[in-house]
């Protein structure tokens, strides 16, 4: 008799729909420009492959386990932003129109959309401030709560600098809003605009774009493959095949 509860249809269906999503992945068009919620990252060279939209190296595609739970973090930035709206802020995560908050720069070869804008809200807050919300695992969560946003993940305070600054809310501080995908708490923070640092974030936009102009490969992060953040780089044996 068949046993139609058997695990291997977990296995089964979990396949059909990574392999589903995976087709939709690479179905998208791929983005024309360096996009603000990147330029943080460590290594230049990456940023390179990125906006020439490399091919990955084989085997080194998003694989669908974690298109999922990027899915996830969307569905959590949706429901961020219920909750914000239920405890009385008025938040705004399109224009009139129907587009995201964002910016275009460098004749739009830099480009960033905001999560959202809050006008008005509890008087405990100042308005208009700039919204940015990351659904996050336990460890990022307890890292956060300890070092802050600045310390624990430059790559999203540099993202908001950068939205702080191009769509010119600056005046007061950010609210930088995180939910714990394990157990749904909330972690939020004041995050006052660091002028240095988006104008950093801002130069080096300009450093990768020239070099990609002139054909140039910016220097690798690291001396060898094996450094932590090349291993996890879906370029790197292509990287790591260039003559320097």
């Amino acid at each position: 008799m068949l046993d139609f509860n058997s695990h291997d249809v977990s296995e089964h269906l979990g396949s059909l729909i990574d392999v589903a999503l995976e087709r939709s992945a690479a179905a998208e068009s791929a983005r024309s420009y360096l996009g603000a919620s990147s330029l943080g990252e460590e290594c230049s060279r990456r940023l390179q492959f990125q906006f020439f939209d490399t091919p990955k190296d084989i085997g080194r595609h998003i694989p669908g386990r974690v298109l999922r739970v990027f899915k996830r973090g969307h569905r959590m930035e949706d429901w961020m932003a219920e909750w914000l709206r239920l405890a009385g802020f008025e938040l705004r995560t399109h224009t009139d129109a129907g587009a995201q908050f964002g910016f275009k720069a460098a004749d739009g070869r830099v480009a960033g959309h905001a999560d959202g804008i809050i006008v008005a809200g509890p008087d405990s807050f100042r308005y208009p401030m700039l919204w940015e919300n990351k659904a996050v695992g336990t460890k990022t969560f307890r890292d956060l709560q300890k070092k802050r946003l600045a310390a624990s993940r430059p790559v999203y305070a540099a993202q908001v600098a950068l939205y702080q600054a191009y769509l010119d809310l600056h005046e007061h501080p950010a609210l930088f809003t995180a939910v714990c995908a394990d157990d749904m708490a909330i972690y939020a923070e004041r995050v006052v605009f660091d002028r240095g640092l988006a104008q950093r974030a801002s130069d080096r936009a300009v450093e990768i774009l020239r070099a990609c102009d002139a054909g140039e490969a910016l220097p690798r992060i690291s001396t060898t493959p094996t450094h932590y953040t090349c291993r996890s780089c879906p370029w790197q044996d292509r990287c790591w095949s260039l003559p320097h």
